[in-house]
């Protein structure tokens, strides 16, 4: 058989492994299954393997760095002690604090990227509903929605972005010109709907938690947080790589707090999810092994032509696909197969950022649409809650199409 039939195949076969879990095997081993089978099939030669799982190593850092932070922060009793300053902010209405969530979400997702929402909030969130004693859901639910839904407001806001533009970001003034409405109402209209959606499954909480101080370790994970948040935007400006900047920040804040407590750092690491990183290169060899096919190259002529005929509708309907397609084989890879065929098809920059928006808010739809809510999935887990694929689909088909659809009428309807 021939790679443009193979790895199709293979490509399908291991997405729904990641989705449905079969015999309860964690979602990298089947990324790494697919890999192998490209590999063991011929459809990528060794070096080939290698090079598409090495394209990831700025990803691999970051994730790195990010999921340091996470677990040192929760070690440190700092998610709890948030949880207590939330409840007590909130007073018992539901509404103000699904917006305190939301606000800080947001901001979390913008500096600090949305696999670090979905790696450091939903720990936080879920000890916010413990101690307000409210059903914790519909929270936990706004960490993944606004981990998509705020991860184009800035560069530095997800590693989609990086993935699209390369070597090619716009600059910050330009990224904010073009992309701050189109965001903004994206934000606004994902909580909109999810507030309505949710609005029987929120109860009001009868806890009142005593006030807690925050330990020095505590206040050192905390400022770390905040810290890389700054080192990001520096790293961003002056276009240094952020994995290096972010996997360094969390060494550096992780080695503080173990020196202060005099303590190794096995019992810090041995508790991080790993398997996030070779799920991660498993998609990377995914993607390499569609770009065998000839179907690439077919979709660049595709969205030359349409470009050239209705340049606006061409851009809506690229948006729209790759909202979708996220779906399917992730964002992480289709930010990949959105660069390659967007910069063979030599696109215009509105058709740039409408694939761009498809791929940071369309994964807003499933649990297989972007690395951050698999981040959500794998946090939820180790609080021995499960949110089944069906389940996040209901609410998802409410949630992300009129997000989507308006983000991108927002996008397209600005002058230049």
């Amino acid at each position: 058989m021939s790679p443009d039939i193979v790895a199709p195949i293979i490509a399908v076969v291991a997405v729904a492994g990641v989705v449905l879990r079969p015999f309860g095997w964690p979602e990298f081993l089947w990324a790494l299954a697919g890999a192998a089978a490209l590999l063991v099939l011929g459809v990528l030669s060794p070096a080939e393997t290698l090079g598409a799982a090495a394209k990831g190593d700025d990803v691999y850092l970051f994730l790195t760095g990010m999921m340091l932070l996470s677990e040192l922060a929760r070690q440190q009793g700092v998610f709890d002690y948030l949880a207590v300053v939330a409840t007590r902010r909130a007073g018992g209405s539901p509404t103000r604090l699904l917006l305190i969530i939301y606000g800080v979400g947001t901001l979390v997702t913008v500096f600090l990227s949305n696999d670090a929402t979905a790696v450091v909030l939903t720990p936080a969130v879920y000890a916010v509903t413990r101690a307000a004693r409210v059903n914790p859901l519909p929270y936990l639910y706004i960490c993944a929605f606004i981990a998509n839904a705020a991860s184009f407001v800035l560069p530095i806001s997800n590693p989609a972005n990086l993935v699209i533009y390369g070597d090619h970001m716009p600059g910050l003034a330009v990224w904010l010109s073009h992309l701050a409405l189109p965001a903004i109402v994206a934000v606004v209209a994902t909580f909109l709907v999810h507030r309505l959606a949710q609005r029987n499954a929120l109860g009001k909480g009868d806890g009142t938690p005593e006030p807690v101080s925050l330990s020095a370790g505590g206040r050192i994970a905390l400022a770390g947080i905040a810290l890389t948040a700054l080192v990001l935007l520096v790293a961003s400006a002056l276009r240094w790589p952020l994995g290096v900047s972010t996997c360094a920040a969390g060494v550096l804040v992780a080695t503080a707090v173990l020196v202060l407590h005099r303590r190794g750092p096995l019992p810090l690491i041995r508790h991080i999810s790993w398997g996030v990183l070779p799920l991660v290169a498993g998609l990377f060899v995914l993607v390499e092994g569609l770009n065998k096919t000839g179907l690439l190259h077919a979709l660049a002529d595709l969205l030359r032509t349409g470009g050239n005929q209705a340049a606006g509708l061409t851009a809506a309907m690229a948006g729209l696909a790759t909202g979708f397609g996220s779906n399917l084989i992730n964002n992480l890879p289709m930010g990949l197969l959105a660069a390659t065929i967007g910069h063979e098809a030599e696109a215009p920059a509105k058709t740039i950022e409408a694939l761009l928006i498809g791929v940071d808010l369309g994964p807003n739809l499933s649990v297989t649409g972007s690395l951050a809510t698999i981040l959500w999935l794998i946090a939820l887990r180790r609080e021995n809650i499960k949110v089944g694929a069906l389940e996040f689909l209901k609410l998802g088909a409410l949630v992300m199409p009129p997000a989507l659809l308006l983000a991108l009428g927002a996008l397209l309807l600005e002058p230049r």
